[in-house]
């Protein structure tokens, strides 16, 4: 039975936190203290987690609580929300301490957050391959679907490895969130979010998560990040917690859109050079990375296994020559030549510009909520330009 995401929980999953209000829609909660009662508890008695009142938005204030809740129903656990998505990674460091930490590619960034933890340590982090030998205390660190490609790696084969030598798994499913992926039922410790991205969904804010699976984890989590300082800001916190009114909406349809136009690229990339697929030229378009398109591995994997909810709406295509890739972003009509994923609209970009070790080739495309006959012209239309340009050119 495929996964869903109850509505109720996203307009409703708050109710514990909110009580009684007469507003509908959810005030923007802006103030950084709040007045003391005489009866006040001292600090270290408030249930920060169910906060009667509020003293200081550091520790709670009414919205980013809220979210946390709602999150915390839909993700299957215990949600603390941080000021980015690389806050949550350095906050993710922090709770496990590792001495090594296994990893292969991914986003750039949470590479450059490791090299941050390393001077925070007065001992040797060494970073290995998921493929190395695992030791105890190690971190295992597996982003699937993968950045910037949207190819799947198989959780519940490193959960076990892992396991194995009593070390942690933690599942960045940036790519891929609820009803898509459940890191949890696959054996992960922790699963981090880019909230930015597909839980936000619409360009405007950052946030990161961290999930776990008991309240006196969150505690722990809840503690360090408020004396890092790391949490998410009031405006981020009303903007996120507007955004999950509609994600189960959202991230439905952006997953089925983007599987269509995946299987219509991999028709465009399969057309010989003198031949043309629905009117669009091939020989521009050479290879198209994505979940839904991978082979069976020979342990068996493939990423449905794990992936049970669809696919995710980022993925990214190999074109012919550089040259065509640093062009193509810039001949869309509805494409967004930008960085970033998950938004409502669109996105398409040179992936080099961000991370000069990726493919000079190589264009990841996020896309959104428009309709799939719109952008497969759009992107048609682009794919021609490439090829009318390199022809102009010679």
């Amino acid at each position: 039975m495929t996964p869903k995401i109850r509505a109720v929980d996203l307009l409703h999953g708050d109710s514990s936190v909110h009580g009684e209000r007469i507003e509908v829609a959810p005030s923007i909660s802006v103030s950084t203290t709040f007045r003391a009662d005489p009866d006040e508890l001292p600090l270290d008695a408030i249930d920060v987690r169910n906060p009667t009142r509020h003293v200081y938005s550091r520790y709670t204030q009414d919205i980013s609580t809220r979210v946390e809740h709602i999150l915390g129903k839909i993700m299957d656990g215990h949600v603390a929300t941080y000021a980015s998505g690389l806050a949550a990674c350095f906050a993710a460091l922090v709770y496990f301490k590792p001495n090594r930490i296994a990893i292969r590619g991914g986003y750039f960034g949470c590479h450059q957050t490791i090299e941050i933890y390393k001077k925070c340590r007065d001992i040797t982090i060494e970073v290995i391959d998921l493929d190395d030998e695992f030791k105890p205390g190690d971190l295992c660190w597996v982003e699937t679907p993968v950045n910037p490609t949207g190819e799947s790696r198989d959780i519940q084969y490193y959960a076990d490895k892992i396991h194995q030598v009593g070390g942690k798994l933690l599942v960045d499913s940036t790519f891929a969130p609820p009803p898509l992926q459940y890191p949890f039922k696959l054996g992960a410790d922790c699963i981090l979010h880019a909230a930015t991205k597909y839980i936000g969904g619409h360009s405007d804010l950052l946030s990161g998560i961290l999930v776990v699976k008991s309240d006196a984890e969150w505690r722990t989590l809840q503690h360090d990040r408020t004396y890092m300082g790391s949490v998410m800001g009031s405006l981020e916190a009303w903007l996120l917690l507007r955004s999950l009114r509609t994600f189960h909406l959202r991230i439905v349809h952006q997953s089925a859109t983007a599987t269509a136009l995946v299987q219509w690229l991999q028709s465009v990339a399969l057309t010989p050079t003198d031949s043309s697929f629905e009117g669009v030229p091939g020989g521009v378009l050479a290879k198209v990375f994505h979940s839904s398109l991978q082979e069976v591995d020979p342990r068996g994997f493939h990423p449905s296994q794990q992936m049970p909810g669809g696919w995710s709406a980022t993925f990214s295509i190999l074109l012919s020559a550089p040259e065509y890739a640093k062009t193509l972003p810039h001949l869309t009509n509805y494409f967004v030549p930008a960085t970033s994923l998950g938004g409502v609209e669109s996105l398409i970009e040179y992936r080099a510009r961000a991370d000069p070790n990726e493919d000079p080739a190589l264009v990841r495309i996020s896309v959104g909520v428009e309709d799939i006959e719109d952008l497969k012209a759009d992107l048609g239309q682009a794919l021609q330009r490439c090829k009318d340009n390199k022809h102009g050119s010679n």
